[in-house]
């Protein structure tokens, strides 16, 4: 990564400008006190309001900076501090390939400040724009120009981690960032999670995103560069009021601010509710879902199908749910749904909840993001289904067919079978089964399939039988039977009246010690 390599720039700036440098900085390099001590000077040092439980000795951290009043005021006050705090610093910028020349004058902006400041410089570019239009190929949605711009951020963040390498990266974030997210949120109408804001500190695998500027306001930043001196860059898309985000700041937060003067820091203090309330529920969640979330499906006799032949799913007990109190019952659907990927609002849990308190069996439901509610006797399927259909007769399913005596191994139902001759075949003229083609196929049920069912006076539809077995839903969709010589022989869930001679045994899929015990094909699973 050309861009992204260390380019340690400002080792042969002149004493001149270091002396200017340090002048700006004399009265922010002194000693820092604890905020409740009084120093004997008559003005205080500039400073700003940094969490330091975010930075720790030995901590490898790159700045975001962007050339903003935010970013250069934290760059400056870890650069200022880094020594007392024990950091390896460097600087970051990614050019997003927005705005031209003036872009291309920040990049150079944040490159002349790295120098000043002998911290290893780190750049890259990148296309926004692009990046935010659709992708047929991959399904990836279209995105906002600024959405595609902070996945960007966050995956160049990421990368640099690996790859310089670096404990974390810092960004400028403040308290007034935190309140315009919050109102967002609100507007759009959030949950817990969303009114939580932005977060100190955000964990990847690679390591850490963290805000140590949360507590600082804007005019706080904007006084402290003024007091030393320092120039900042300014976006002028920050000032075009068809975002969202600065209409909310130029707009409404000050509207707002002549009925709450403290509405920023009262929307602050909100998002940290939201985040202690979040870390809570997420705990008593991983112990709760374990308990009362259930995957795949039942089958008949015990246990449960993971259904591999569709989508998986999970399944929640209506009669456990409906004694549960209401917020409860929603984080549980909700959860459940993102455990298939899906991502719900209030009005589709609530459409949720009514379908597993008082819908009836068979009774379906499809939502957004390809989610799909089945409501059986006892329980509430959820399972994500591919294309916007209702009908599964798009799902493709596979047909085994192997010549017998032998083994059908079918990973796509998750079964297997042993099917052999009870006793050796008769050369001509025996059953239909020994006499053919000996050819045994396991296959999906179909429209116009017949089974005779055990002691039954005569053959019977199979979509009969699954009507008696109480297959709804997906499960209906995907029911495997076993053919030979065109009579089914075998079929999930039923007992089949025997072909004489034939011996068919179940066998644990995949399992080479053929230790399951034997069926015979009166037998259902």
């Amino acid at each position: 990564m050309s861009e992204a390599s260390a380019s340690v720039a400002g080792r042969m700036f002149t004493m001149e400008t270091q002396y200017r440098v340090w002048e700006n900085w004399r009265a922010a390099a002194v000693v820092f006190y604890d905020p409740l001590v009084r120093t004997a000077t008559s003005k205080s040092p500039p400073g700003l309001a940094l969490d330091l439980s975010l930075l720790k000795p030995g901590l490898r951290l790159a700045v975001g900076v962007s050339g903003g009043a935010d970013s250069v005021a934290l760059l400056l006050s870890l650069a200022t501090r880094s020594k007392e705090l024990g950091l390896v610093l460097h600087a970051a910028h990614l050019h997003h390939g927005l705005r031209g020349a003036e872009a291309d004058a920040d990049l150079e902006f944040c490159r002349a400040l790295a120098a000043q400041l002998v911290v290893p410089f780190l750049q890259a570019r990148v296309d926004a724009a692009v990046e935010a239009k659709p992708d047929p190929e991959t399904g990836k949605p279209r995105e906002t120009i600024e959405e595609a711009a902070r996945r960007l951020r966050h995956a160049w963040f990421r990368e640099l981690m690996t790859s310089i390498p670096l404990d974390a990266v810092a960004t400028a974030h403040t308290l007034d960032d935190q309140a315009e997210t919050v109102l967002a949120k609100f507007l759009r109408g959030a949950w817990t999670e969303g009114l939580s804001g932005i977060h100190p500190s955000v964990e990847f695998a690679e390591g850490r995103i963290i805000r140590p500027l949360l507590s600082a306001t804007r005019v706080e930043i904007e006084a402290y560069l003024r007091e030393i001196g320092q120039s900042w860059r300014e976006d002028s898309t920050n000032r075009q009021m068809t975002l969202t985000r600065n209409r909310i700041r130029h707009e409404l937060l000050p509207l707002l601010k002549e009925w709450n003067p403290q509405l920023r820091e009262h929307l602050s203090q909100m998002a940290e509710l939201a985040r202690d309330e979040e870390t809570w529920w997420q705990s008593e969640l991983a112990r709760l879902a374990s308990q009362l979330l259930l995957p795949g499906r039942p089958v008949r006799g015990g246990g449960r199908s993971a259904g591999r032949m569709v989508s998986p799913g999970v399944a929640l007990d209506v009669t456990r749910l409906r004694a549960l109190p209401p917020a409860l019952q929603r984080r549980l659907l909700r959860h459940a749904a993102e455990q298939l990927g899906a991502s719900i609002d209030f009005p589709a849990t609530e459409r949720l909840r009514a379908l597993a308190l008082a819908g009836r069996a068979s009774q379906q439901l499809e939502l957004s993001s390809g989610l799909r509610a089945v409501r059986s006797a006892r329980e509430l399927q959820l399972s994500i289904r591919a294309g916007n259909s209702r009908e599964p007769s798009h799902l493709v399913v596979p047909e085994y067919a192997v010549p017998f005596p032998g083994e059908i191994n079918a990973p796509a139902f998750g079964l297997r079978f042993r099917i052999e001759f009870a006793e050796p075949p008769e050369p001509a003229g025996g059953s239909e089964a020994r006499g053919g083609s000996r050819i045994a196929i396991l296959r999906n049920w179909k429209a116009g399939d017949r089974v005779r069912l055990r002691h039954a006076s005569r053959p019977c539809k199979v979509k009969e039988v699954l009507v008696r077995l109480r297959v709804t839903g997906e499960d209906r969709a995907v029911w495997p039977v076993l053919e030979v010589g065109g009579r089914i022989l075998w079929m999930k869930g039923a007992e089949i009246e025997p072909e004489p001679g034939l011996s068919i045994r179940q066998l644990e899929p995949d399992d080479p010690v053929h230790t399951a015990s034997k069926y015979r094909c009166a037998q259902g699973i």
